[in-house]
């Protein structure tokens, strides 16, 4: 087959200017043209007025060699990849099994691929089965209610689960790993389309479901999950080569599992875990991070900024914006994890605490757009010292936000136009902020450190130069965003493993090698093949 990238059509086309479009392309009569199917639809909204959809296109042609030479010189035409994913090496009988601690995207296929491989991984999880841990995350979001170790951080699904459950990501993919986890998403209950657009997402209560499925999938193959299993530390032992090997995990209910194979899954907020492993010896340095916000705007507002006329069009859906700014003081702000029609939630993982998040399902039909609105941060400026620094930075500024909220998990909250003129809200104004259980107005510069409130004040105009309204005094701002990533890479060389520690293997956000549910997943699964290796060569 031939594959056509970059074919732009009008938003507004018929049916047929598809293929005709193809046929033009490749400069064939409509009698060449055998079949095609859409690899990929996404939009191009840059010109207001003028919106066109942009296809990629599988094409099946008479006289195929003779096709692909008259277009030799075309960047967009080529033979179609082969996405097709190729399985680790299988499990000898008697193979060990190895652990996979954490069950988010990437733990969860690391365990899929290591059980489709046969090689029947046990998956250890502090928090609850999914549905469980969704009471829990209520109980924070209707009650004020935090359970520790059942919240939006900790639990079956991961951090994913309440998010907006996107698709996408600009990792580097040559073995195309990502349409491997779109398959098995759509096989566990994901709409097909996500196979198509260009920037996919399921949303959470799709999440909730697909995540069952896949684990009752692993579990059929062998595969086992102990959930409310929290693992406390390590048995490592030094060979007589001098390296560091893992032997078993220690468990905080005083078990023991013996374990020589184990993957790090843990996610970007397990602080205990993160500092369980720096106190083991185990390779660590600190990681660039971002704090700032939730910035919430009408969604009514982002699609008409961002679509013209065409706002509401079914095929555009609700509209997304990325945007970013270096700033005079050296800070460069930007849009983070923008979250069409959805929600600001509650994130924090620990108590005295208050963090946010966005949250969409399927739809995107909530009344608000929410984005992060974030400063970058590096260890070398911001917190320097030990590898853990950045934790403790994020904890900080997470306790001021409890404080300024009122002590009782509600958010400090402020206007967008009493931000700019450096006053504290006192009220909130046309644009209903959603987070739960609620919101405090009050002065963000209580919540955030001084350089990152002066790039975020130049940049809010400059924004609203380039989308109309984000700058609406009414806009409101939620604090704190504190967990855009891990603070902490647990470094790994290119076997996959810890670099100073033999049979552990750090994978995913928590591990710093991971930026989303996309890349977590496909991290998961090249750690997973590199565990299959391992044990097949032993």
């Amino acid at each position: 087959m031939i594959r056509i990238t970059d074919l732009k059509l009008p938003l507004h086309h018929a049916d047929e200017a598809l293929p005709a479009a193809i046929v033009k392309r490749l400069r064939i009569t409509p009698r060449d043209l055998i079949r095609f199917a859409v690899a990929r639809r996404g939009a191009d909204a840059r010109e207001h007025g003028n919106i066109a959809l942009v296809y990629t296109v599988d094409v099946t042609v008479k006289n195929e060699a003779t096709v692909l030479a008259r277009a030799r010189r075309d960047r967009d035409v080529a033979l179609t990849p082969d996405t097709r994913y190729r399985a680790p090496t299988p499990a000898n009988d008697g193979a060990p099994r190895p652990v996979v601690i954490g069950a988010g995207p990437c733990g969860l296929f690391a365990a899929l691929i290591l059980a489709q491989a046969g090689y029947r991984p046990i998956v250890l999880e502090r928090g609850k089965v999914v549905r469980e841990r969704t009471k829990d995350t209520w109980g924070l979001w209707r009650r004020s209610v935090l359970n520790p170790e059942s919240n939006v951080q900790y639990g079956e699904g991961g951090a994913g689960t309440f998010s907006d459950g996107k698709l996408y990501s600009r990792i580097k993919d040559p073995r195309h790993l990502n349409r491997k986890v779109l398959t098995e998403f759509v096989k566990a209950g994901a709409p097909e389309d996500i196979l198509t657009e260009a920037h996919p997402h399921i949303g959470t209560f799709r999440l909730v479901t697909m995540v069952e499925s896949m684990r009752a999938t692993i579990e059929e193959l062998g595969g086992e999950y102990r959930f409310s299993t929290r693992v406390d530390g390590l048995d490592i032992a030094t060979d007589g080569g001098g390296q560091r090997r893992v032997r078993g995990l220690h468990l905080h209910d005083g078990g023991y599992l013996e374990a020589g194979h184990v993957v790090m899954a843990i996610g970007h907020s397990a602080r205990d875990t993160f500092g369980m492993l720096f106190a083991a010896g185990v390779h660590a340095e600190a990681k660039p991070f971002s704090i700032g916000v939730r910035i919430e705007h009408p969604q009514s507002w982002i699609d008409r900024a961002r679509f013209g006329p065409d706002a509401g069009h079914p095929v555009l859906g609700a509209a997304e914006y990325h945007i970013s700014h270096h700033c005079s003081n050296g800070r460069t702000v930007y849009s983070f994890c923008m979250c069409p029609g959805g929600t600001v939630v509650a994130a924090t993982s620990e108590e005295g605490g208050v963090a946010t998040n966005g949250m969409s399902q399927y739809s995107r039909n909530e009344r608000n757009a929410n984005s992060g609105f974030v400063v970058a941060i590096d260890p070398a400026r911001d917190y320097p010292g030990e590898p853990l620094a950045g934790i403790a930075l994020q904890r900080h500024w997470e306790q001021r936000a409890f404080v300024a909220g009122g002590s009782n998990y509600m958010a400090p909250a402020q206007r967008v136009g009493d931000f700019l003129a450096g006053r504290p809200s006192t009220t909130l104004g046309s644009v209903v902020p959603s987070y739960k259980p609620g919101v405090t107005p009050t002065d963000l510069a209580e919540c955030l450190p001084d350089f990152a409130i002066q790039a975020m004040r130049e940049a809010i105009p400059v924004f609203g130069r380039q989308i109309k309204g984000y700058d609406h005094p009414d806009v409101v701002m939620t604090g704190v965003e504190t967990r855009t990533s891990s603070p902490v890479r647990f470094t790994r060389g290119e076997d996959m493993q810890s670099l100073n520690t033999i049979g552990l293997y750090p994978a995913g956000e928590g591990a710093g090698y991971a930026g989303g549910i996309l890349s977590a997943a496909v991290d998961g699964i090249r750690v997973a093949e590199a565990v299959a290796g391992h044990i097949a060569a032993a």
